[in-house]
């Protein structure tokens, strides 16, 4: 079996060393140079439809770039790596250089996931996550995500102002060492997988509309700039390769996709979908797909995609948890225990009804999906440092109750996601931080603020800003002083209840759940080896009466809950888990 994986692409440069073609598409320009640094620029032989192509002997890691007829050089938009940011030089990578240990890694069935979603410049790089894979396969994770790493202007940004797709960001580490995390992850029997942004290009660094214009559209905006139009062939194969090139060439376990709702031309997402099957099965290999879909639309979910994010679970839990009831929080702030009832059973809460905060119909019916469909988490980068001042749940909320809804999460059959932090217990903000030359950089200064302007909890603060170097430091992660490891304990044992009892099972689509309290719901889900597993949780503080409930227990927070719910009773920030095994 192989040890070395290269994807070979049909754009760019793909390393060989008798002779690399350079691929380069530039339909405004009747001509293109490839410059090799140290070397004449020379002229690259005319295609159709805009393409530029030449043949050289170079060796690999030359740095190499396109030389415009206007005297503007810019980078390969399918540079595997850069030299000097995203204005400098691309590298010319030899894919096949690093040989993998785990080369015979086929993944993981998706039902197991347990997602860590981290940053990987608060871990410091690369080589930094590595070092934490040992204490995240302990916790019970058996998948790590990754936020976005394409690269990106500066040293530390979010990674969603990138404009190189297949180049990860230097001040993470190398190609190599990206291999080596992964290569590293599957040793530990950990799948590794990548958020990944087709919906927008940053604004510093994309020079793709200096040679190639049509890739934007002139008639539809999105909040982060120009829409991409995925109406061209030529677009849509530089995305679709893109995700094979990752999950070939890095083997990566799966991708989850930003904000698909900003992508018009939706049937992309089926086309690119197929293809990664169709890797899949080439490959005997489990791969995974998972959406950000602010629509709720269950077409993508039918198809070849895993899962989706459900924003809808955390929206509930957080204003049972908080209070809060502004801005989309107040699409949950009436019946809220009900909504929290039909996220368990359906995944989604808006089904077609009309959101409050939107003014008109969102989503569509989800009852039908496997509860696998859904990417259910209490905390995630949006969630946290969308908010003016980076706050997490365990800061704005009782500890009991975020323990008691960590329960509830950790035990649905619903994919649970973990947000860096967590396991410990951290209070620590994530704030929103950038890495901008001026003017841009005080451009995302007034902009943040601007957009906190309208929420009266904000009113008179100043707003952290983006790009001071403070702001990326406070972000990173550290332990409660004194409930880290309590909490770390708590994540290992209910981890561990689920890879026993609950993962190893195929769930039924059909969910029974409603609401027993004010802020309390029971869900019972059914499995195909005719297991019934049942939770029980009350996020008020106050107990509340209900129908008597027994059974094996299989977990209870805080001890003594599970007596009480047996005699009609469940106490406030409790959460209690019984499962019946097949008669």
């Amino acid at each position: 079996m192989s040890s070395a994986f290269s994807r070979s692409l049909p754009l760019g440069a793909t390393y060989d060393p008798a002779g690399t073609t350079f691929r380069f598409w530039a339909p405004a320009h009747p001509e293109v140079r490839l410059e090799i640094d140290g070397r004449d620029p020379k002229l690259m032989k005319s295609l159709a439809d805009g393409w530029f192509e030449l043949t050289l002997e170079v060796p690999a890691d030359a740095r190499y770039r396109y030389h415009l007829p206007d005297g503007l050089t810019v980078p390969d938009p399918a540079a595997r790596f850069q030299d000097g940011d995203v204005h400098g030089w691309s590298v010319l990578v030899d894919a096949r250089a690093y040989r993998w240990r785990a080369s015979d890694w086929r993944g993981r069935p998706w039902r197991e996931a347990v997602i860590y979603e981290l940053h990987v410049g608060c871990f410091g790089g690369f080589a930094g996550v590595k070092q934490a894979l040992p204490l995240l396969a302990k916790l019970g994770v058996t998948a790590v995500q990754m936020m976005p790493i394409a690269d990106f202007p500066g040293e530390r940004n979010w990674g969603y102002d990138g404009v190189l797709p297949y180049a990860p960001d230097a001040a993470y580490g190398t190609p190599d060492e990206l291999k080596d995390l992964v290569d590293s992850a599957h040793e530990f029997g950990l799948m590794v997988m990548l958020d990944v942004v087709y919906n927008h290009f940053g604004p510093d660094g994309n020079y793709i509309g200096a040679y190639a214009p049509p890739v934007f559209r002139d008639d539809i905006e999105t909040p982060w700039g120009g829409a991409i139009d995925f109406r061209l062939p030529q677009v849509r194969a530089y995305f679709t390769e893109n995700v094979l090139y990752w999950l070939g060439e890095y083997r990566l376990d799966g991708l989850r996709l930003d904000a698909v709702h900003a992508i018009s031309e939706a049937d992309w997402i089926e086309e690119m979908a197929a293809a990664v099957r169709a890797l899949e099965a080439s490959e005997g290999r489990e791969l995974h797909l998972v959406l950000e879909n602010e629509h709720n639309e269950e077409s993508h979910l039918a198809g070849d995609v895993d899962a989706q994010w459900n924003d809808d679970f955390h929206h509930v839990i957080h204003v049972l948890l908080t209070g809060e009831r502004e801005g989309y929080y107040a699409d949950y702030a009436e019946d809220t225990a009900e909504k929290l009832a039909r996220s368990l059973a359906d995944g989604f809460v808006y089904q077609g009804e009309v959101s409050p905060n939107l003014g008109k119909p969102r989503g569509t019916k989800s009852g039908h999906l496997p509860p696998y469909a859904f990417v259910s988490f209490l905390q995630n980068h949006d969630q946290i440092g969308n908010r003016a001042f980076g706050d997490r749940l365990t800061s704005l909320a009782p500890p009991a109750g975020v323990e008691a809804a960590t329960a509830a999460l950790l035990l649905s059959p619903q994919v649970p996601m973990i947000f860096m932090g967590e396991e410990v217990a951290s209070e620590t903000p994530f704030l929103f931080f950038t890495d901008h030359e001026e003017p841009l950089a005080q451009a995302v200064r007034d902009g943040r603020r601007k957009e906190f302007a309208k929420f009266a909890a904000f009113a008179g603060e100043e707003i952290p800003d983006p790009n001071a170097l403070g702001t990326f430091e406070s972000s990173i992660p550290e332990p409660h002083a004194t409930r880290a490891e309590a909490r770390t304990a708590l994540f290992q044992k209910l981890l561990a209840i689920r890879a026993a009892e609950i993962s190893r099972r195929a769930a039924m689509p059909e969910v029974e759940a409603k609401a027993i309290g004010p802020k309390a719901a029971r869900a019972t889900w059914r499995f195909e080896d005719g297991a019934r597993l049942t939770l029980a949780t009350n996020l008020a503080d106050q107990t509340v009466d209900v129908a008597p409930l027994g059974g094996p227990v299989l977990f209870e927070i805080p001890p003594g809950a599970a007596d009480g719910l047996r005699s009609g009773t469940l106490q406030g920030f409790a959460t209690v888990a019984i499962l019946e095994s097949a008669a």
